[in-house]
């Protein structure tokens, strides 16, 4: 690592912290995680400011501190299974690969789950599946999952992704009917199943969680 990388890593951590990112685990799976890796064309330089930036398919990779702070807000554990609806770039489905033991990726962008798993495959991240498919309907046949991180806003929490949550599991998902007011959820299914328990985190603006498969 050259002292410019060095310095470019430290104000990167620096930044985080300086959002709200405190989790060790969390921090240090951003740590090590490269953004530059999934950042590519005219925007490669910006790859370590905290800002969103545009990917194919329309498309964007959400700002390092949204990220640390949904991960934080999700709680991966070292034995958990988590589902990621929305890869994108693929840039959170390989932090969380740093936190859970397993981790499935799904996008209805065959080109984006396409360069993520190429992505994948590059930092020897064995542990996460890419599929493409319709993730509004989640993975059923693989849940149910600890955790469920959600990277595009739904008008309210996917009925079919909160029956995939275990008991006690947590899912963290923009809601919002249009891209000027969302908000980061937070909700927990209870103990004993009967139930979830919801907490709004913060604004935020995501792409809209569509349903269907497009033609690329």
């Amino acid at each position: 690592m050259t002292p410019d990388d060095a310095t470019r890593k430290m104000q990167f951590l620096f930044q985080l912290r300086s959002k709200g990112v405190t989790d060790s685990r969390v921090l240090k799976a951003m740590e090590v995680t490269d953004r530059g890796a999934f950042v590519k064309g005219h925007f490669a330089d910006r790859a370590y400011d905290d800002m969103p930036l545009p990917i194919a398919s329309g498309q964007t990779i959400s700002q390092p501190s949204v990220v640390g702070l949904m991960t934080q807000a999700l709680g991966v554990q070292p034995r958990d299974t988590v589902l990621e609806v929305g890869t994108g770039s693929g840039y959170q489905a390989a932090i969380l690969g740093q936190l859970a033991r397993r981790v499935y990726t799904i996008d209805r962008h065959r080109i984006l789950t396409r360069e993520a798993e190429a992505r994948f495959a590059a930092l020897r991240l064995s542990n996460i599946t890419v599929l493409t498919g319709d993730g509004s309907f989640g993975l059923p046949d693989q849940g149910p999952f600890d955790r469920i991180l959600v990277t595009a806003a739904a008008e309210d929490p996917p009925g079919p992704l909160l029956q995939q949550l275990k008991p006690g599991g947590v899912m963290v998902v923009p809601v919002g009917q249009s891209d000027t007011v969302q908000s980061l959820i937070k909700v927990t299914r209870r103990i004993d199943a009967a139930g979830y328990d919801y907490e709004e985190l913060m604004p935020v603006r995501f792409v809209p969680l569509m349903d269907g498969l497009p033609r690329d």
